[in-house]
């Protein structure tokens, strides 16, 4: 026995700690494990009885660089702090610790309370300095062996690396080859297919979104893997996912290694997280181009890295977004020509119209951080005409180019349905084999496999039937009359760009590939005026001015309309029988907006011209005239409701009068058929289920339009 072993040692328990780094390690290198559990009759040669020695075994396959994910290696100090260990086993001190610090503050605590510390060769007492300094010399020279551990293994994986040979986890359409150590293509063709029309959708769209929702509008699926490549399934693709797919360059034929960084971060003073950092392509340890075959060339691929960064939403001064469906149809090409910051769109007004806003920081209007505004409609339009006018293609090249892209695309989405109905019917094909290979009398797995069976053809069933719905719905095969109107098209832009099916993503993705930017500046001289300097991106300038008219004189309206209004309250016309004058004319309000009550009533209000209330001495109006209509309160008692919610369903509109209206006028409803219909559902949905009432009046604060 060890002069350093005292009996206030053999009082107290005996730990025998295990740790091996990996779960593979312990099932592979069972000596080493069986060397750990033998130190527990060394304790009992030193003079410990069997019942005070507690062997720890919970962190075998942790590795030792760390505290947090070892319950063992806690529980072991909480131990030793509160005096309950007289001694600690180890095989040796790397397995107590690879951190200096873990190592050190153990040692400190087996100080405090006189606890030992024995291996296979010897007992050490961290009271005494020297076994203090040996042990310190052990515990750094553990964690320099695992560095240098460290450092061979990653040299090893980058030679072979800069080979290529070092194994990827192959991305969806690869497979990895271990004969010639590269990727190859999935032989799958519809995988194969799927993989190439997100990279095409992007080429046409321009954003990650976009593909997405091209897949989900055609009903489309993408391939994914799980268990780290190893298994294959379809489902609707998610945006982080054509993100990962649109970002990885071995689709171009690269194989690169060491793109991405694995750093520990500090939480409450503790390295608890792992964070992965991509590094710049500069950075990157190994890249090697032209290495197996590619789903796009490495100029698509780098192409598509600008455009992803010019597409962030929290963009640079140099980066415009991807193209929205907002009405503002210069997003992200604006700059103040005031300032040279870029301007911001904002919608305003219940009719949500854009403005183009710059909110320099360096400018301040009344503590606000608004240099200026402008709305952004005359704008557009003016430059949407100048585009319009610099775009002109050779109109049969141009014609027959659309047609082939055309006929193409939608021959490519047939090409996607048909691979999935012939995989779907393999699926079925394949439960069918199964289920008549068994054995007819084994019911137990018969059953299951008919059930399986049966599975398969409801699915494809429904498949060939949303095919079916997909055929009415899209135009997936081209008649001869689609053709000759895809040409026709093709020769009037105009009627392209005015199309309602033309979307706002889609006009600015046309304004975008000949504008490179707009620039706006508010001129006074020799009226208010708004100059627009269009840079093309061949390097030229337009440069001209539109109208700028402040405040609210966008919405300024006709003075005929105006007039219109005071003559017809004149002659003591209702407010529903001026708007059916005004629209049957022609007429629109400022906001360029057929009228209607609302708006016609806003002009009487500005003008004074009010409808007197109706007179105290005309009595209650009665609930049916002898015509048949009904008034206010006898709608009201015909469906046993208060004459508030009889109004709240003229508010609505589900119960409109066919004479009178407006203030003064009593309202007169016809009840036929479809107007009972209508009362009687919204009746029974109760009050609370109709809706709420109107919106909240937009208050408009003191920003200065322009």
């Amino acid at each position: 026995m060890s002069d350093k072993i005292q009996a206030t040692h053999l009082e107290r328990r005996a730990i025998v700690y295990l740790r091996q780094s990996t779960l593979k390690q312990v099932h592979e290198h069972r000596e080493s494990t069986a060397r750990q559990y033998a130190l527990r009759q060394r304790a009992q040669e030193l003079g410990w009885p069997a019942e005070r020695i507690d062997v720890l075994d919970e962190d075998l396959g942790q590795s030792g660089a760390g505290t947090a994910w070892r319950a063992g290696f806690q529980r072991l100090a909480e131990d030793v702090a509160h005096g309950r260990v007289g001694v600690i086993f180890a095989l040796k001190v790397s397995r107590l610790a690879r951190s200096s610090a873990d190592w050190q503050h153990l040692l400190d605590l087996c100080a405090l309370a006189d606890v030992l510390i024995a291996d296979e060769q010897a007992v050490y007492t961290p009271r005494d300095y020297n076994d203090r300094l040996l042990l310190g010399l052990k515990g750094t020279m553990s964690e320099a062996e695992q560095y240098w551990m460290r450092l061979r293994l990653q040299g090893g994986k980058l030679s072979k690396a800069r080979r290529g040979e070092l194994f990827l986890v192959p991305p969806v359409g690869y497979q990895w080859d271990e004969a010639t150590h590269k990727l190859r293509l999935d032989p799958d063709e519809q995988v194969q297919r799927a993989v190439r029309l997100v990279f095409e959708r992007f080429r046409l769209d321009g954003s990650a979104y976009a593909v997405v929702r091209y897949f989900a509008q055609h009903g489309l699926k993408l391939p994914m893997h799980q268990l780290r490549g190893r298994q294959l399934h379809w489902g609707p693709p998610r945006h982080k996912g054509v993100l990962d797919m649109l970002h990885n360059p071995l689709y171009a034929g690269a194989y690169v290694y060491g793109r991405k960084e694995v750093r520990m971060a500090l939480v409450q003073g503790e390295l608890k997280q792992r964070h992965t950092t991509f590094l710049p392509r500069q950075d990157w340890k190994v890249c090697l181009r032209d290495h197996h075959p590619a789903y796009i060339s490495w100029e698509e691929f780098m192409a598509n890295q600008e455009k992803l960064q010019g597409n962030r939403t929290k963009h640079l001064p140099h980066q415009h977004g991807a193209a929205r469906e907002g009405a503002a149809l210069l997003q992200g090409l604006v700059l103040c020509g005031r300032c040279g910051h870029r301007m911001s769109i904002s919608y305003r007004g219940t009719l949500h119209r854009p403005y183009y806003e710059c909110r320099s920081a360096s400018v301040l209007v009344e503590g606000k951080q608004l240099c200026w505004m402008v709305a952004a409609r005359g704008i557009d339009e003016a430059v949407a005409r100048l585009f319009l006018e610099a775009v002109q293609p050779p109109e049969v090249e141009l014609g027959l180019a659309v047609a082939r892209e055309v006929e193409r695309q939608a021959q490519q989405l047939h090409q996607q349905w048909k691979l999935r109905l012939e995989r779907t019917r393999y699926e079925a094909q394949l439960a069918e084999r199964r289920y008549k290979a068994v054995d007819p009398d084994n019911r137990v797995v018969a059953r299951t496999l008919e059930t399986e069976w049966n599975d398969k053809l409801r699915e494809l069933q429904e498949l060939e039937s949303e095919y079916q719905q997909v055929l009415r719905r899209q135009k997936l095969e081209l008649t001869e009359e689609d053709r000759r109107r895809i040409l026709a098209l093709s020769k009037d832009l105009p009627r392209v760009w005015d199309a309602p099916s033309t979307t706002n993503a889609e006009r600015k993705n046309l304004l975008r590939i000949l504008v490179q930017k707009v620039a706006l500046s508010p001129t006074e001289m020799p009226k208010g005026m708004t100059r627009v300097q269009v840079v093309w991106v061949t390097g030229a300038v337009s440069d001209f001015t539109v109208p700028r008219r402040t405040g609210f004189h966008t919405r300024k309206n006709p003075p005929e309309a105006i007039e219109l209004i005071s003559r017809l309250f004149k002659q003591k016309k209702t407010d529903a029988q001026i708007v059916a004058e005004l629209n049957q004319l022609g007429l629109r309000s400022g906001a360029n907006i057929p009228w209607n009550k609302r708006t016609v009533a806003r002009v009487r209000s500005r003008k004074g011209l009010r409808h007197l209330p109706m007179s105290v001495g005309t009595g209650q109006q009665p609930a049916r005239r002898a015509d048949g209509l009904y008034s206010v309160r006898g709608v009201a008692e015909r469906f046993n409701v208060s004459e508030a919610i009889v109004r709240y369903w003229m508010k609505r509109g589900w119960l409109e009068p066919v004479e009178g209206g407006g203030r003064g006028h009593v309202c007169w409803f016809k009840l036929d058929r479809k107007a009972l219909k209508r009362l009687n559902a919204a009746k029974a949905q109760g009050l609370g289920a109709i809706g709420s009432m109107d919106s909240q009046p937009h208050s408009h604060h003191g920003v200065h339009y322009a």
